[in-house]
């Protein structure tokens, strides 16, 4: 059983429950800017509607390129904190970048399409 994570919209979690290629499970979730506080709760919700357990999950597939900062690191720490703790890998959703293996386990890193301006002091019109 694959457990599919998007945080790439500021807006709004895409996940899927997928058995091979098949999707048996897609959830697209309301979440201005609440990514952190929606996410573990969603997926928890459609393994419990799907009587799944997260011991059954198999892999974890994130999306890892594009969107807001903040929203594209909440889902890419999830999956690989979830995957670590779980002891399944955890793979890019892009596959050709942002693919780190380690002896024991491997993770993703979230690939920017821009620089992040957290913390840049706003430049003022006079």
């Amino acid at each position: 059983m694959i457990l599919y994570i998007n945080t790439v919209e500021h807006n709004q979690i895409i996940i899927e429950l997928r058995d091979g290629d098949r999707v048996l499970a897609h959830r697209k979730i309301k979440a201005p800017r609440q990514q952190a506080e929606k996410l573990l709760p969603s997926i928890d919700k459609l393994l419990k509607t799907k009587k799944i357990k997260l011991q059954q999950l198999t892999k974890i597939i994130v999306a890892n390129y594009g969107g807001s900062f903040t929203s594209l690191r909440i889902g890419v720490i999830t999956a690989n904190a979830l995957a670590y703790a779980l002891c399944i890998p955890v793979e890019a959703e892009t596959k050709t970048k942002g693919q780190k293996k380690f002896a024991d386990y491997s993770i993703v890193e979230p690939i920017y399409d821009r620089e992040a301006n957290i913390g840049k002091p706003k430049k003022l019109k006079l």
